[in-house]
């Protein structure tokens, strides 16, 4: 499929057969099954000036947390206990935590629990992912949000793309299963940047890929822009899934943010993920990356995502869920 191919398709030259195709393709290599991640969000604090992201270090708007060590294991065993196969360590760019620390949850969920455990981490030192690796770490998520690199350094204050690409192509020889991906309808970004992105994104080999759409934060330098448009969304992981058989893609919160009907149309077009926030309910809506993340989220949030994935016509797995491009059982 060349670029032409794919911009047409993004222009929903084709949508029946795109999404049937991905759809085909997903049930081919997952049948229909979709694996839970269980997030834990252990702190919004970031050092990073993103124009796109609540999180960002300069707004004052909103309400800080970190999670102590035994408030973090506390939260991921729960969601191991309760039938998670995976869980995801997820913060702000917040380097308070230690290599050390982290090292030691790591370790910690590993022997309590048999479970997959994610880092999302951000910009940390090569050598602490390779640290956390050696501790038991089976995944790590690098999101790259755009191929641009103009793009990139705009909207990341002055942030090199080359750098953040090596990071995620260095996971890879730490013996991770990489994760990364963009975010579709990105101020500034162009339907032939959506195709690069695609491009990308598929030439990296990666077991995860995740795309949702540009939501809006009125605390942000983007405050203004249009939501990214929902349709290009479910598109582009259409076009990555049937490109990408093997990949894990995840029905992205986004979604439900801008149209609460998505996440469930995104599974029925080749994704096979869902993420659901496990963060304490007196911190879960402080994890505010844009509005409506985590806004809702009842108390029971994986008994919510099983429910929603039945309803949707597919079966929640309890598996660890491994890409079958990474040769794990």
């Amino acid at each position: 499929m060349n670029t032409s191919d794919i911009l047409a398709l993004l222009s929903g030259a084709d949508d029946t057969a795109l999404f049937a195709d991905a759809a085909q393709t997903r049930r081919r290599v997952f049948g229909d099954a979709v694996f839970i991640r269980a997030v834990v969000e252990f702190s919004n604090v970031c050092d990073k000036k993103c124009h796109y992201c609540g999180l960002r270090a300069p707004n004052a708007n909103l309400t800080r947390y970190r999670m102590t060590g035994p408030e973090i294991l506390d939260a991921a065993c729960a969601a191991a206990a309760d039938g998670a196969g995976t869980v995801v360590l997820q913060s702000g760019d917040d380097t308070s935590y230690t290599a050390a620390l982290v090292g030691d949850l790591i370790r910690e969920i590993k022997a309590r629990h048999d479970v997959a455990v994610t880092l999302s981490l951000g910009d940390r030192g090569i050598d602490e992912y390779a640290f956390w690796r050696d501790c038991g770490a089976d995944r790590c998520l690098i999101k790259l949000e755009t191929s641009n690199p103009r793009l990139y350094k705009r909207l990341r204050q002055g942030e090199d793309f080359s750098a953040r690409l090596g990071r995620v192509e260095a996971m890879r020889g730490l013996g991770y299963e990489v994760g990364s991906g963009v975010i579709a309808g990105l101020p500034g970004s162009t339907p032939l940047d959506a195709a690069r992105d695609i491009l990308l994104l598929t030439d990296l080999g990666l077991e995860m890929i995740a795309v949702g759409p540009f939501v809006p934060n009125p605390d942000t330098p983007q405050a203004g822009s249009p939501p990214g448009p929902v349709a290009l969304s479910h598109r582009m992981t259409a076009l990555l899934r049937v490109l990408n058989p093997e990949a894990n893609i995840p029905a992205t919160s986004a979604l439900d943010a801008l149209d609460p009907a998505s996440r469930a149309q995104a599974l029925a077009r080749g994704c096979n993920v869902l993420m659901p926030s496990m963060t304490p309910t007196d911190h879960r809506s402080d994890y505010a990356i844009y509005p409506g993340k985590n806004v809702g989220a009842n108390d029971d949030p994986l008994a919510e995502a099983r429910r929603s994935i039945l309803a949707a016509g597919f079966v929640p797995s309890s598996s660890k869920g491994f890409s079958p491009r990474s040769h794990h059982d």
